[in-house]
């Protein structure tokens, strides 16, 4: 089976419609996807990318996000609590979950309750309200989360993000082709799928 690397921010607001998405899209599509967190806020410094300064930028991006979920049938209720996550404990979470195996279920339900509960990414509240219904200690997990392995973790995900050229979330990497964007989302598995109309094209003229 096809892989797509979904490589997404606990924080980004583009990356909610990915997250709500992606599972359904890739199954339909035949093709498995690995979940990958790491921190955007690192590579957007780096190419001077300050999202929370540009007021019309966010003012825009967050009716467009509603306009897309509307679209797409996805579930919105208000504008999230952003910038959320300050400490990144949610992100570095998200590192112990990947560890241990349940990545895809801990982000689903973080973004669920980010976005459709109102509650802030990472806070006691909001990691008790999500750890529990998955059957995990929250004060064992908090401390996995701070641990020196989670931390490393993080920034290696990150320096494969870097890697991939990717500066911002969500995007998605198919055999070292990169995808950015939630609107990018069905050309990324197009192409994991094998589908993709520049693969098509490039298989006609290797027949002709």
């Amino acid at each position: 089976m096809k892989q797509i690397d979904f490589f997404y921010f606990f924080g980004s607001g583009y990356a909610y419609l990915s997250v709500m998405r992606i599972d359904a899209m890739a199954k339909q599509s035949g093709v498995a996807v690995r979940w990958r967190p790491f921190n955007v806020r690192t590579v957007m410094a780096e190419n001077n990318i300050a999202l929370r300064t540009q007021a019309a930028k966010v003012k825009y991006m967050w009716r467009d996000v509603e306009r897309r979920a509307a679209t797409h049938g996805v579930p919105y209720v208000r504008t999230p609590i952003w910038p959320t996550d300050p400490d990144l404990l949610a992100n570095r979470v998200a590192m112990v979950a990947a560890e241990e195996g349940w990545c895809e279920v801990y982000t689903v339900a973080s973004f669920r309750a980010w976005y459709l509960e109102g509650m802030g990414l990472g806070s006691r509240a909001h990691l008790g309200h999500v750890l529990a219904p998955l059957g995990q200690d929250v004060d064992d997990v908090i401390a996995k989360a701070d641990g020196a392995r989670a931390h490393e973790r993080l920034k290696a995900e990150t320096d494969a993000a870097r890697s991939y050229g990717i500066f911002g979330s969500p995007a998605f990497v198919v055999d070292g082709e990169t995808f950015w964007g939630d609107d990018r989302l069905e050309e990324g598995l197009a192409w994991a799928a094998g589908r993709h109309e520049l693969q098509t094209l490039k298989h006609d003229e290797e027949d002709y």
